[in-house]
């Protein structure tokens, strides 16, 4: 059953009578209701038309929050072949909410790595919820460092609220695992393209994100810090998440202006939740348009294609 968001409680209650009507009809087939249901699925998907025309930066983040969301796992069983996963930083252990591997995109030979929130309470447990934790962020360096070694492309995918924040995490460096991710992201010589699928948390996703090429789908969100932390620290109160997500300009469109994403991918109506084959096929598109923007660049080339982003970062305003 399809799992619905508070602002669509009225789409519910169509999409609730529908069904009725038809489990109705099911059991007894005397019964013909299908003008009504079909009057229904029209209502429905007008409504769904209207909610989805304008979201707010708020109900982006519900969106990108959905549990039933494709997450990393979904794409990768989608869009590569010949997967192979990778584990551990040969240091201490597995960080399980970041999985990645050698594998084939379109019969190319590439690296993957992505964040996994899992899809039911148990994976959720299992994965961290997508919080990856030191030991995640040094495999991620150890598989782009293997990649650069091996001329392979390097598919990034994020979704994460964030790296961990725990007392342990703390105690093995976290900060200092991330800047080394993002550092590695920086220094291959190697074309590495990131696709923002969720949430893009603070330095948890930039430790993949700092890429030649990023792209981001629609109803997904990147942001410095998550809007509840913003509220609970300007205004000492979480229930303004509302303030603080139009404050931090995380949505698609904003960050597009800003120059800080490449391209917008568009989603199915409704999210990519209601459509995941729809959307993961648009992600493959992406990726492919961005590996072939990067073929034929060599290795200095690709460094300071990189380089030269990141500093021009924040020459564009919101007016540009």
């Amino acid at each position: 059953m399809t799992q619905y968001l508070d602002f669509e409680k009225p789409l519910a209650e169509i999409e609730g009578k529908a069904e009725e009507l038809r489990a109705l009809a099911r059991a007894n087939e005397e019964m013909d209701v299908a003008d009504e249901a079909a009057a229904l699925d029209q209502k429905a998907a007008k409504l769904l038309d209207d909610l989805y025309a304008d979201l707010t930066p708020w109900r982006r983040c519900q969106v990108a929050r959905h549990p039933e969301r494709p997450h990393c796992k979904d794409y990768v069983k989608a869009l590569f072949t010949e997967f192979t996963p990778l584990a551990g930083d040969r240091n201490f252990a597995d960080d399980l909410a970041v999985m990645g591997g050698l594998a084939r995109f379109r019969d190319r030979p590439v690296m993957v790595i992505g964040h996994e929130k899992g899809s039911d309470t148990k994976s959720r447990i299992e994965h961290n919820f997508g919080m990856a934790r030191p030991e995640g962020y040094r495999k991620a360096v150890r598989l782009m460092q293997l990649a650069d070694r091996f001329n392979l492309p390097v598919v990034a995918l994020v979704d994460t609220t964030g790296a961990y924040p725990g007392k342990g995490a703390e105690e093995r460096g976290q900060s200092e695992a991330i800047a080394r991710s993002t550092e590695a992201c920086l220094q291959i010589g190697v074309p590495l393209v990131s696709v923002i699928i969720g949430e893009g948390g603070s330095g948890g996703a930039v430790a993949f994100a700092t890429a030649n090429r990023i792209a981001m789908l629609e109803h997904a969100v990147y942001s410095v810090i998550s809007p509840e932390g913003c509220a609970s620290i300007l205004w000492k109160n979480s229930e303004k998440m509302r303030e603080a997500a139009e404050a931090l300009r995380l949505t698609a469109p904003d960050l597009k202006k800003l120059g800080v994403i490449d391209r917008i991918i568009p989603e199915p109506k409704g999210g990519a939740h209601r459509d995941k084959g729809t959307a993961i096929g648009a992600v493959e598109k992406a990726i492919a348009t961005m590996l072939d923007e990067l073929d034929g660049k060599d290795r200095a080339a690709l460094i300071a294609d990189r380089r030269n982003k990141f500093l021009a970062m924040g020459s564009k305003g919101l007016a540009a």
